[in-house]
């Protein structure tokens, strides 16, 4: 799955330098104010200002030896002798550097056990960043980078800060019955979502190595978000909630062994195909072979279920699934994203390749609304290669399910 490696990089790379900066203000504090002691008249009295040091130490950089050493430093500036520093040694309050020596040591108390309590609080969330990245990857799955003769590659971006699941899912299965692949976008966005998430994938990655028919995996998962849509009413006040409202756009493919690509979709947008030219980037065409049938959730599922068929994929060709939430970015004058452009550019000349594709259009987002996005987005890219699976190396399901894993 493509990350945020190129961006997040560049931001670790941004965090650590302002970190770096923010650990030398305190000792840039501590000489100014040394230099301003010692250029200014002696009757000027700016010592006391050394004791600010450790507290900004603390807030800065948040180590205890940098506290205390900062404090340590204090003190020996505000005992030294006068005659050290000043040039006829008069003092005017012999009590004065008692009172900075005190006003130093309790700063650096306070700032020493702050610190320690804050360095407690940074641990404490970065396991819990880790439990929770865990978590979100269980729910939703990195994709292998190759799949029964089929390259991949997914990429996700979250609207609600600090999630790497929101929602809208994805996942891709080696079944029996082909490469079978799904794309959904659940009604709202961020955190809120991930229960419906889980539900509707958890539905697939069973329906899909069971059902022979792509409408047998699509009535498994209206029933599976029908039963979590219930339980979620039964805790919650049935007067108060909006559960009848929530809905799951839905896309599901099955690219079969001979390339053949079957479909059904729920309210959801149509891929992008991408086709390899002899000169020139790839280009993207929107695809609309069929009925698109209500979002999951809002009305029961029709007898007839409008199967569409694309024909068969040849060598090369790729798909780009994604969500609303690609075509629906804007920029901060409102201009909508050119996601078909963004296709072509990022797909380039030559061979195509999925994980170039889906970053290319990553960082083409990005750009374009500057790092805020108001939805969340997926895009799955999948290159058909040809690769065509016999009767005889057909996967079965257990087969399937330890490829997948």
């Amino acid at each position: 799955m493509i990350g945020t490696s190129a961006v997040g990089g560049a931001f670790v790379r941004r965090a650590g330098s302002l970190r770096a900066a923010a650990r030398a203000v305190p000792c840039l504090w501590v000489l100014g104010v040394i230099c301003w002691e010692l250029l200014t008249p002696h009757h000027t009295e700016v010592v006391p200002l050394i004791a600010a040091a450790p507290a900004i130490a603390c807030a800065s950089g948040g180590r205890r030896g940098c506290v205390l050493l900062l404090g340590g430093a204090g003190l020996l500036f505000a005992l030294a002798p006068a005659t050290a520093l000043e040039p006829d040694g008069e003092v005017t309050d012999p009590h004065a550097p008692l009172v900075t020596c005190c006003a130093i040591v309790g700063v650096a108390l306070g700032g020493y056990l702050t610190a320690g309590r804050k360095v407690r609080l940074v641990r404490e969330l970065e396991e819990l960043r880790a439990v929770a990245a865990a978590a979100q990857d269980v729910v939703l799955r990195p994709l292998p980078a190759r799949l029964a003769g089929i390259e991949l590659a997914g990429g996700h971006l979250s609207a609600s800060r600090g999630a790497a699941v929101g929602g809208d899912l994805y996942e891709a299965l080696a079944t029996p019955y082909g490469v079978r692949v799904i794309i959904g976008d659940v009604r709202g966005h961020g955190l809120a979502a991930i229960g419906t998430v889980a539900a509707v994938l958890g539905s697939f990655r069973e329906a899909a190595h069971e059902e022979p028919r792509l409408g047998g995996v699509l009535r498994r998962l209206d029933r599976a978000l029908e039963r979590h849509l219930r339980a979620r009413a039964d805790g919650e006040c049935p007067l108060d909630s909006h559960v009848d409202e929530e809905f799951v756009t839905v896309l599901l493919l099955e690219v079969g062994r001979d390339g053949e690509v079957t479909a059904l979709n729920c309210g959801h947008p149509w891929p992008y195909r991408l086709r390899e030219q002899p000169v020139g980037p790839a280009l993207a065409r929107q695809t609309a072979p069929g009925e698109v049938l209500p979002p999951l959730g809002l009305f029961p599922l029709p007898a007839e279920l409008p199967t569409a068929r694309w024909g068969v994929l040849e060598t090369g060709d790729a798909l780009v699934l994604h969500t609303d939430g690609a075509e629906d970015a804007r920029d901060a004058q409102g201009t909508f994203f050119p996601l078909r452009r963004a296709l072509s550019e990022a797909a380039g000349a030559g061979p195509l390749v999925p994980a170039a594709v889906v970053a290319g259009v990553r960082s083409a987002l990005l750009r374009h609304t500057g790092g805020r996005l108001a939805d969340d987005v997926a895009l799955l890219a999948l290159r058909y290669d040809h690769c065509h699976l016999s009767a005889t190396t057909a996967l079965t399901r257990p087969a399937a399910d330890a490829h997948r894993g």
